[in-house]
């Protein structure tokens, strides 16, 4: 008698999943540091086999402590891409350095080039495009870098989007000379129409590497604004801040069920859509945005030790 209740349930769970939802999230990626890393009893109960998980190396992280991580990541069967942050790297050998301890004791392939978010270089390097000339990545399988729907202040102080753009021009003669499969990681933002029509904007400028578009995980709604303004989000943070003033959201967590949901249904009536990919910041912590894929995800979020 108690099995059909369940299986009631089970089956209105599965129904309930957004079929451009489930196809947009195929082969999604998340991010994750050292010390959240930590916090995960084993990845395998909340992420699908494969799945791409970036490592942030924020200043002041030993590389011993991003290696050890990228290693665990590895071992259990994850695609791991640790961050590259030029201005924080002091010179090539430093940087060979790294590279040869992420093969030597994770088998890293992929990376992710930025700049990083410090005002001032440590070193030689202040720019993902100066890493790229190293030709120290000459080998590896997949290189991303980084893309801004909203434009970034560090870059263009004066507003527009010009410099940004340059690079970007530059990123992508560099896409055509490399054996890596390349794409741009980008800063997340909270509105689909204005990452629809950037998105469409590269396209129409010849910039034809591919996106793969950051969407912040459910959180909380004070601690998604606090790192929305220390992240440069732009336009898309009056989202957040309309939520904010109305009472019967304000302790309710942000989800990010409405962008992804338009940008899926977008992808769906257009697949030649330059976005291929989900990227999460999971800013409220790596169980919780695991979950919300998990729930909304269908097939294309089953943990790996589910599939």
């Amino acid at each position: 008698m108690s099995l059909l209740p369940f299986l009631k349930r089970k089956e209105i769970a599965e129904t309930s999943v957004n079929p451009d939802v489930e196809a947009f999230l195929q082969g999604y990626s998340i991010e994750v540091m050292p010390r959240t890393a930590e916090k995960v009893d084993d990845f395998r109960d909340l992420l699908p086999a494969g799945t791409r998980v970036y490592i942030a190396h924020i200043e002041g992280t030993p590389i011993e402590d991003m290696v050890a991580t990228a290693k665990r990541l590895a071992t259990d069967g994850y695609n791991v891409m640790p961050h590259f942050p030029a201005r924080i790297i002091k010179n090539k050998a430093t940087l060979a350095e790294w590279i040869a301890q992420y093969k030597g004791e994770a088998g890293v392939d992929q990376a992710l080039l930025l700049a990083g978010g410090v005002a001032e270089p440590h070193g030689d390097f202040h720019s993902s495009m100066q890493l790229l000339e190293t030709g120290l990545f000459g080998d590896f399988k997949r290189l991303h870098v980084a893309g801004h729907p909203e434009g970034n202040r560090d870059i263009d102080t004066d507003g527009t989007d010009r410099n940004v753009m340059d690079a970007l021009r530059w990123k992508q003669k560099f896409s055509e000379t490399t054996d890596a499969d390349m794409a741009l990681a980008t800063q997340f933002a909270f509105e689909a129409k204005p990452i629809i029509a950037w998105a469409d904007a590269l396209r129409d400028a010849g910039i034809t590497i591919p996106i793969h578009i950051g969407i912040a995980g459910p959180a909380k709604l004070q601690t998604l604004i606090k790192f929305a303004i220390a992240c440069g989000v732009g336009p898309s943070l009056k989202v957040l801040q309309k939520r904010a003033m109305d009472v019967t959201k304000l302790l309710l967590p942000y989800e990010p069920t409405e962008v992804l949901t338009e940008l899926a249904a977008h992808k769906a009536a257009n697949p030649d859509f330059n976005i291929e990919s989900v990227h999460f910041f999971p800013l409220g912590g790596i169980k919780t945005n695991a979950k919300w894929a998990i729930d909304h995800g269908g097939s294309s979020a089953v943990p790996a030790s589910q599939s």
